[in-house]
C-alpha cells in the first residue's frame, strides 16, 4: 500500500508543478476581454482579496496553523507589500499601457531575477547548463512575445534602435510590466523567509488580503466606473481569474517556493506564455507565426536544462525504489524533491 500511494504521488507530480503556470496562462486569456470595462487597479485587488479568502478557508479545513509571533506578520506584510501589492498594481496598469507580447516578455523574464537572487541568498547551483537554459528562455519568449517584425529589423540591421523608440517604449508601460517581474522575483525569494516563522499556505493567503486592501483604497481615490460596465461575461472571467489564476494558482506556487530549488521551479514561469498563446489560438483564433513555435521550442527546452542541469553536468542524485517506498511527506513536497533533482538548501 505505501509503494502504491508513493507511486501515485510521483505520477502526479508533474502536473501539480505545471498547474500554477497552466492556470496563469489560461487565465491572462479570460482577462483579456475584461481590461476594457474595468479598471486595473480594482480588478488587481479582485485578484487578490477573494483569493486570499477561499486560501485562508481552505488553510482551516486543512488544520493549517495561523501565524502566531510578531516576526511573522512583519514578514508577510513585507511579503504582502511585495509580491500583492507592487506585483499586481505594476502588472495591472502595465497591462493597460503596453502590448501584450511585450509585456509578456517582460514578466516573464523574471526567473532570470530569481536565479541571481538564489544563487546570492541560498548559493543554488545554476552552472552551465543552468545558465545556457535561461538564455533559451528568455530568448523562447522573446520570439513568442515580441512582433516578428521587431526581429527580422534586428536580424537585418543589427540592434540599430534609437534611444527615442526605446523611451517611447517606457514611457507606454514596459517599465511597469518590468518593475512587475524584479517584484514578483523578489517575492519568490521572500517566502523562504517568511516561511520560517509560519505556515506557507496562510501566509500566501494573508499576503494576498494584505497586499490586495491598498489597491482597492487607491481605486476607490483614483479611479470611477469600476464595475458598472462589467457584463455576466467579465463577472464568470474575473471569478476564473480569482479561484483558478490567483488561489489555487499562487497557493501550489508558493507551496513549492517554500522548499526546492527555486531556480527550476521558477523557470517553469516560461511556460505561462506557452499556454496563453495555446488557449488564444484555441478560443481566441489568435494564429501563431513560425518565429512563435521555434520560441515555444526554445521554451521548451530551456525548462528541461535548467531542472536537469546538474543531471547533465555530472552530478548523480539519484534516489533507490526502496527510499522511494518510505517517503512520508505531502504529496506536493515529495513532489518538489521529485521534479527538482538537483541538490537544493532550504
Amino acid at each position: 500500500m505505501q509503494l502504491k500511494l508513493s507511486a501515485f504521488r510521483l505520477t502526479f507530480a508533474p502536473i501539480l508543478l505545471v498547474a500554477p503556470f497552466f492556470l496563469w496562462g489560461t487565465a491572462m486569456v479570460a482577462m483579456k476581454g475584461v481590461i476594457p470595462h474595468t479598471t486595473p487597479l480594482f480588478m488587481a485587488g479582485v485578484r487578490l482579496l477573494p483569493a486570499g479568502v477561499l486560501i485562508l478557508i481552505a488553510a482551516a479545513f486543512m488544520g493549517r496553523p495561523q501565524p502566531k509571533t510578531w516576526a511573522a506578520w512583519l514578514w508577510i506584510a513585507l511579503f504582502a507589500l511585495v509580491d500583492g501589492t507592487l506585483f499586481q498594481g505594476f502588472l495591472a496598469e502595465g497591462l493597460v499601457r503596453t502590448s501584450a507580447g511585450l509585456g509578456s516578455v517582460m514578466i516573464d523574464s523574471q526567473p532570470l531575477a530569481v536565479a541571481l537572487l538564489s544563487l546570492w541568498l541560498f548559493q543554488e547551483r545554476i552552472g552551465f547548463w543552468g545558465w545556457l537554459g535561461l538564455a533559451l528562455g528568455v530568448t523562447g519568449i522573446s520570439l513568442i512575445g515580441l512582433p516578428d517584425e521587431w526581429i527580422f529589423h534586428l536580424l537585418d540591421s543589427g540592434a540599430n534602435i534609437t534611444l527615442g523608440n526605446w523611451q517611447d517604449l517606457f514611457a507606454s508601460g514596459e517599465w511597469l510590466m518590468l518593475l512587475a517581474a524584479l517584484s514578483m522575483a523578489v517575492g519568490t525569494v521572500l517566502i523562504r523567509f517568511v516561511c520560517r516563522h509560519t505556515d506557507p499556505v496562510t501566509a500566501t493567503g494573508w499576503h494576498m488580503i494584505l497586499g490586495g486592501l491598498p489597491l482597492w483604497g487607491f481605486s476607490s481615490i483614483v479611479e470611477s466606473q469600476q464595475w458598472q460596465n462589467l457584463g455576466a461575461s467579465d463577472l464568470a472571467a474575473l471569478g476564473y481569474a480569482t479561484v483558478f489564476g490567483s488561489a489555487i494558482a499562487y497557493g501550489l506556487f508558493f507551496y513549492f517556493a517554500s522548499s526546492g530549488s527555486l531556480t527550476s521551479l521558477s523557470s517553469l514561469t516560461f511556460l505561462t506564455p506557452i499556454f496563453a498563446l495555446l488557449f488564444g489560438n484555441l478560443f481566441l483564433s489568435e494564429v501563431l507565426s513560425p518565429l512563435q513555435w521555434l520560441g515555444v521550442f526554445l521554451t521548451l527546452i530551456s525548462i528541461y536544462l535548467i531542472n536537469q542541469r546538474d543531471t547533465l553536468a555530472g552530478h548523480n542524485n539519484t534516489i533507490n525504489i526502496g527510499d522511494q517506498a518510505n517517503i512520508q511527506q505531502p504529496v506536493l513536497e515529495s513532489s518538489a524533491k521529485k521534479f527538482n533533482p538537483v541538490g537544493t538548501r532550504d
